[in-house]
């Protein structure tokens, strides 16, 4: 049971640590033209995607890495909780785009499989 539980909380942690961590600080990094591109539609400055971004990355790297203390693990899904939960609530208020509004209730489940068998593997 414990091996199984392992598996979940890794497949899990690493899709977020993907796609809340690697993908937004990769654009960054690599194509900066294309950072705002999820913001800017919504009607959000540009200093708060390089924000998001950073925080993130930094939200992600806490929930992977095994030494971050607990109360800071705690914390970075709770702000990864936050940024997905504001991210539906963003779409669902200015562009009403189904698909954008499902995508980060998609993550989120994704990230609270990760959470709870976080707490599994703790226990």
């Amino acid at each position: 049971m414990m091996k199984t539980n392992k598996i979940i909380f890794w497949v899990a942690t690493t899709i977020i640590v993907l796609w809340e961590g690697i993908m937004p600080l990769s654009t960054l990094l690599f194509k900066p033209e294309y950072a705002t591109a999820g913001t800017k539609p919504l009607g959000y400055p540009d200093y708060f995607a390089y924000a998001l971004i950073i925080c993130k990355a930094l939200g992600a790297w806490a929930i992977v890495y095994p030494k971050t203390p607990s109360r800071l693990k705690e914390w970075a899904y709770a702000g990864l909780t936050f940024n997905l939960i504001f991210a539906f609530i963003s779409h669902a208020c200015v562009d009403k785009n189904i698909g954008y509004m499902f995508m980060p209730l998609v993550v989120l489940a994704i990230l609270m499989i990760s959470y709870i068998y976080n707490r599994k593997l703790k226990s």
